[in-house]
């Protein structure tokens, strides 16, 4: 099979290199084809897989393009992971709502919105390449804002594209791993992602904005057993993110992003606190390494070091709100997302089911959304498609917060597809965490100054 990644010269491609070449199935990929419009980054991550290669029995072959007609060519699926502006972009985002007093986080920040609305343009654009050049591959979204540019993508391709995330599933394991240490969930279960398995992920809500709310084993819900131990709730990542006390009250265990929702004061001093917040430091890190890549022999080395760096600080700034405490070993490995879009291509090409999270359009899962709403949910993979599992309720506490967080999503994507600056205005000062219409009006003049093509955004009495 032949993959086609758009953003290929990113930096965590290798990533999912790796996790190809560990895929001993009939049907796996064979050619994996990276499409960049930066051919300095696409040359650097092609030099990273190729020093990765020798020590990967099963490497697929590796075809590096600046031509977006050849990367789509014939190929089987296109996994989209790519960043209008680069991480420059992203720290002018987060500096510009920092300096207005918001969250400017990419996802679920007042930056986000930015991101999107120089990004649906782009998105778009591929998706008319993709109709034209490859009609029948299968998409998988890992662009961010990730629900919003998959329910773009989905307006025009329909099934044809799912969204990913790593964090549901990242938030499922280390729940088991931790109820498992504590003799509380049987030691010899499978893999999370395997549908005929144990083990079953109660999970609902939107990208970067969902909670965990049954975690059943052998058909018994193992969660309850997490809510009895408040010392095992603070032992896991989320919940020394928010604390044993919250966990309990609201009887579910957040995404680790809901942490900006929940104490958003907090997150939004230690940011304007911090040396470096995030946009800048990644923006930095990534100059560095795409320099020094010019310079070394081992590229591969410096790509390791550097992802390893990039993992350690990961949410950095939430984890000194909450105590400051280090990631665990086992997070520090990979992000995931790597191995949720092989468990996808693998479910579909090998007919072998798959259970996992995903992105996809709501269609009754979730009552309070319109139906055309992406949403995340528990999906069953298998060579027929995408099926949608019953969803669990939106908790009554997630509930006004997601239904608040859809309407802001679709009026961005109103505001890009018909620039319409009211639109805008409706999303940004509707977002939860932009506390000011005269803010949001700032945001909007300052969006439109610091990227091309956003005008539309200004209107004649700014």
């Amino acid at each position: 099979m032949k993959l086609t990644i758009l953003g290929g010269g990113g930096f965590r491609v290798p990533l999912v290199f790796k996790a190809l070449a560990r895929d001993v199935s009939p049907q796996r990929v064979t050619e994996l084809r990276l499409y960049d419009t930066d051919s300095l980054r696409l040359g650097v991550i092609e030099t990273v897989l190729s020093q990765l290669a020798p020590g990967l029995p099963n490497a697929p072959s590796v075809v590096a393009t600046t031509d977006l007609p050849t990367a789509l060519a014939g190929t089987d699926f296109i996994f989209s992971a790519i960043r209008v502006a680069g991480t420059r972009g992203r720290a002018l985002d987060e500096s510009m709502c920092l300096a207005r007093g918001v969250i400017g986080q990419e996802t679920v920040g007042a930056g986000g919105i930015s991101y999107a609305l120089r990004g649906i343009p782009v998105v778009l654009d591929l998706v008319e390449q993709i109709t034209r050049y490859a009609p029948h591959a299968k998409v998988i979204n890992f662009t961010n804002p990730a629900g919003v540019m998959t329910e773009v993508m989905q307006h025009r391709l329909g099934d044809q594209v799912v969204g990913i995330c790593d964090s549901p599933v990242g938030l499922a394991r280390r729940v088991l791993s931790t109820l498992q240490d504590a003799g509380l969930a049987p030691a010899d279960l499978g893999s999370l992602f395997d549908a005929d398995g144990r083990v079953h992920i109660g999970y609902s809500g939107l990208n970067h904005l969902g909670w965990l709310t049954s975690l059943e084993v052998d058909g018994t819900d193992v969660l309850p057993r997490l809510m009895e131990r408040p010392d095992l709730i603070g032992s896991f990542e989320e919940g020394r993110l928010f604390g044993p006390d919250l966990v309990q009250a609201l009887g579910a265990v957040p995404n680790e992003y809901l942490h900006y929702y929940y104490y958003s004061r907090d997150d939004l001093a230690v940011d304007q606190d911090a040396e470096a917040p995030r946009g800048a430091f990644l923006e930095a890190q990534q100059r560095r390494f795409y320099t020094k890549a010019q310079d070394t022999d081992d590229v591969a080395g410096l790509w390791e070091a550097t992802r390893l760096e990039r993992e350690e600080t990961y949410m950095a700034t939430n984890r000194e709100v909450s105590g400051e405490f280090e990631r665990d070993e086992a997070d520090l490995e990979t992000g995931g997302y790597d191995k949720v879009a092989l468990a996808i291509m693998h479910a579909i090409a090998n007919d072998v089911p798959a259970e996992l999270i995903l992105n996809v359009a709501n269609r009754g899962a979730l009552p309070d959304l319109p139906d055309d709403a992406v949403v995340e949910i528990p999906c069953r993979v298998d060579g027929s498609g995408i099926h949608r599992l019953p969803a669990p309720e939106l908790p009554d506490h997630a509930r006004g917060l997601v239904v608040n967080a859809k309407y802001v999503e679709q009026r961005t994507i109103d505001a890009a597809v018909n620039h319409s600056r009211t639109a805008a205005l409706l999303a940004l000062s509707h977002h939860p965490l932009v506390d000011s219409v005269y803010v949001a009006e700032q945001l909007l003049n300052d969006f439109a100054d610091a990227f091309d093509g956003l005008d539309y955004l200004v209107d004649d009495h700014a």
